[in-house]
């Protein structure tokens, strides 16, 4: 029976074997949920650390340590990562089987190799590299806000950046989330570069930023793909959903909301079969842009709602109003199509990390939740997940902390009309919205502030999906759950709370964020 561990959390040098504490059998999780799909279902398939040990991780120094803990660079192995991941936790390890880094959590001439988020596993300002490797997994994370320039820097900016003779990766059930584009140190969201082969992107979130992501890093790298992209929510995306430099990509039943500028971009001969996905209040999302090397695209099956077209120019070859396929595209593996018209439904059921890994049924339906893995309650080394929240429709009793003098709001976007403030203004009738339907709001303070409760109130209430509170100034999840109201969790000291909206049915409009000691 496969035994589940956790990684010493003391040292830099880790020598084979060295991984510590077997849990008793009873406390061994789950690993990945389903298999791979699409490209990277050939060239030999994909199976990550399918077989090996698997490990419990709740820093990235103990992801390199696991690494370097192997018996070698091949050995298979499963890592479970639970908690906030970032760079006062990850640090350079040694090791005969690992090649690490202190700013990223890098998976270099390995092979062998699954990631897992167990509960909430979050890579703040801290991006995945993944170089010279193959057969890799990454399953039900978030990575967030990684940045090129400004501090702290990572991985050069994106979130997850692949390069450097690179094949047979899953990414699946991912969140991938920036705060702007490049002006303000963003990069992409998941790029590939540099002879990467054999790619799956499936059922993952890709937010605000100014690229969605690359196959080829210019107009002469074009030694990459096939690809595959679908079930994906691309929204507040400016370009690059992906931008496709000489490599063959198959793009099916994504959600694409907010494009700003350009989408789906093949140039310098990169192909794209780009079937039932769902556009909705974007501009060119389909065709070549920004240069005179064209590509190609075959379409069927697609929506495009209001969805408006720039004409025609030197550099500019958008393929609308009317797209008509001038390719085709043969894919090699099988795969089942939901209908365009539901994509956003089952798109928003399922994409990102923490949605219970549900999946399409390719009959317009989804799967039901996946059991969560089990977290263990062996003492001191154990990692804890945040607690169930308390919520009721009672209002607190106390000081809404949100009024005091010196507090303030921000978020991670606004939609226009709307303001960070006016959840902090004691008025029901002015309100904050997030500029897609998921976001942050924050409340913040100019000194350590203690609090247990807080109440968020909805203008409609039930538009709120899923959520998190997270404590602002350590990146800690203090409690998720659905819904807005009364939301309790354990006393925190902290200079800023966040309410982070993960799903919604619609537009969330907060009126107010109030926060209480108890």
């Amino acid at each position: 029976m496969r035994k589940t561990r956790f990684i010493a959390a003391a040292g830099t040098a880790v020598a084979a074997g060295a991984i510590a504490l077997v849990l008793p059998n009873a406390q061994a999780s789950a690993a990945v949920t389903g298999s791979a799909s699409g490209f990277a279902t050939q060239n030999g398939g994909t199976t990550g650390g399918a077989g090996g040990t698997t490990v419990r991780a709740t820093t990235g120094t103990q992801i390199h340590q696991a690494l370097c803990g192997r018996a070698s660079a091949s050995t298979p192995i499963v890592i479970e990562v639970t908690g906030t991941i970032n760079h006062g936790n990850t640090t350079k390890v040694s090791g005969a089987s690992c090649n690490t880094a202190a700013d990223r959590i890098e998976l270099k001439d390995i092979s062998n190799v699954t990631i897992v988020g167990v509960g909430s596993a979050v890579f703040d300002q801290l991006g995945i590299h993944i170089r010279n490797s193959s057969n890799i997994i990454i399953q039900n994370v978030t990575v967030q806000n990684v940045k090129k320039s400004g501090s702290p820097t990572s991985n050069g900016g994106d979130a997850i950046g692949m390069e450097t003779d690179v094949h047979n990766i899953w990414v699946d059930h991912t969140s991938l989330i920036a705060s702007g584009g490049e002006s303000a140190g963003y990069d992409g969201l998941f790029d590939m570069k540099d002879n990467t082969k054999y790619v799956t992107l499936s059922y993952s979130i890709l937010r605000n930023s100014g690229r969605g992501g690359l196959v080829g890093s210019g107009d002469s790298d074009l030694a990459n793909g096939p690809v595959t992209f679908h079930h994906n929510w691309y929204e507040n995306i400016d370009s690059r959903t992906p931008l496709l430099r000489g490599a063959t990509a198959h793009i099916y039943n994504n959600y694409y909301h907010s494009l700003n500028e350009s989408g789906i971009n093949p140039r310098a001969g990169g192909k794209a079969r780009v079937d039932n996905n769902y556009f909705q209040d974007s501009k060119d999302v389909l065709g070549t842009f920004y240069t005179d090397l064209p590509g190609y695209w075959q379409v069927s099956g697609n929506i495009f709602d209001n969805v408006t077209w720039t004409a025609p120019g030197e550099d500019n070859n958008p393929a609308g109003p009317n797209p008509v396929s001038n390719t085709s595209v043969s894919i090699p593996y099988a795969y089942t199509l939901d209908n365009a018209s539901c994509v956003p439904a089952v798109v928003k059921a399922t994409a990102g990390a923490n949605t219970g890994l549900k999946s399409s049924t390719g009959t317009c339906a989804t799967t039901t939740s996946s059991p969560s893995p089990t977290t263990s309650s062996s003492p001191s080394t154990s990692p804890s997940t945040p607690p169930s929240p308390s919520t009721s429709p009672t209002q607190p009793s106390g000081t809404n902390l949100s009024l005091a003098s010196g507090a303030g709001a921000d978020g991670s976007s606004k939609a226009s009309g709307t303001s960070y403030g006016n959840v902090k203004d004691a008025s029901l009738s002015t309100y904050w919205s997030p500029s897609g339907t998921t976001g942050d709001i924050s409340i913040k303070w100019g000194s350590a502030t203690t609090v247990s409760r807080i109440n968020l109130r909805e203008v409609t209430s039930g538009v709120i999906g899923s959520y998190q509170v997270v404590n602002g100034a350590t990146g800690a999840v203090l409690a998720s759950g659905s819904g807005a109201g009364v939301i309790s969790f354990a006393a925190t000291s902290t200079t800023k709370i966040t309410f982070r909206i993960t799903a919604a049915s619609g537009t969330p409009k907060v009126a107010e964020f109030e926060t209480y000691a108890s």
